[in-house]
């Protein structure tokens, strides 16, 4: 058992927060001492661990709270997504990194700020939110999923990007042509029927992503040719306005 001094010299989480995780009920002591000092145990520290965890992808602790004490909840998966994450913002610091010391040695040649850009990170996160917050999209999407083998999987996913295949080949046309919007209802009724229920604000939304940069846009663009998914997002952007 440790002391909540000595965890929070082991953890660097202020003896302040670690009291005001046990009046929310997010993290309580394993006991107290004799003399009402809170103790905690290496339960309590595990999940202190996710606490800290699930902080770095920027939920709020009510959220985490709600997440950790989910009777479905995947301590490896939570892990996983973790290493994921971090390993993203590693790499983006080792580019900082690298870019000042080339403006430190070289000085400033051109203006450049992709070395900034932090919409991998950014999507990811997001994405990591939407699976664990459980919106009622992604409840929906679990729904749908559950009973879908492996095969009809990879099959769903064959099809999906074959409709950006297809916005590929309409890039000679205006986003605003008939048949580019079209093919943008022809998405979010897959979108609904596949995944979950895709309303104009979803599918604005989802169009903001799929140009932003990162996993989303190289997929796209690898399916459809490079413009592809700018050229979506300016469709959908017209179809949802």
């Amino acid at each position: 058992m440790m002391t909540v001094n000595e965890v929070s010299k082991l953890t660097g989480v202020s003896v302040r927060a670690l009291q005001y995780y046990d009046t929310i009920g997010l993290l309580k002591p394993s006991g107290y001492t004799e003399a009402g000092y809170r103790l905690y145990d290496d339960t309590a520290l595990e999940r202190l661990q996710q606490i800290l965890l699930f902080k770095e992808l920027e939920f709020p602790l009510k959220e985490i709270k709600g997440i950790i004490d989910a009777p479905d909840f995947n301590r490896k998966k939570a892990l996983q997504q973790q290493i994921e994450l971090l390993t993203m913002k590693k790499e983006h610091l080792e580019n900082l990194i690298d870019f000042a010391r080339g403006l430190k040695l070289l000085g400033v040649r051109k203006v450049d700020f992709k070395v900034f850009d932090t919409k991998k990170i950014d999507e990811y996160s997001k994405r990591a939110k939407e699976q664990w917050g459980k919106t009622p999209e992604y409840k929906e999407y679990e729904r749908k999923m559950q009973n879908m083998s492996d095969e009809d999987e990879l099959a769903m996913v064959d099809e999906f990007m074959q409709i950006f295949a297809e916005f590929g080949q309409m890039m000679a046309l205006e986003p605003s042509d008939e048949e580019v919007q079209v093919q943008v209802k022809k998405l979010q009724d897959y979108i609904t029927e596949h995944f979950y229920t895709c309303t104009k604000e979803i599918l604005n939304g989802l169009g903001k992503m799929y140009s932003a940069g990162g996993e989303f846009t190289e997929n796209i663009d690898k399916a459809g040719g490079s413009g592809t998914a700018e050229f979506t997002a300016k469709a959908i952007e017209v179809y949802c306005n």
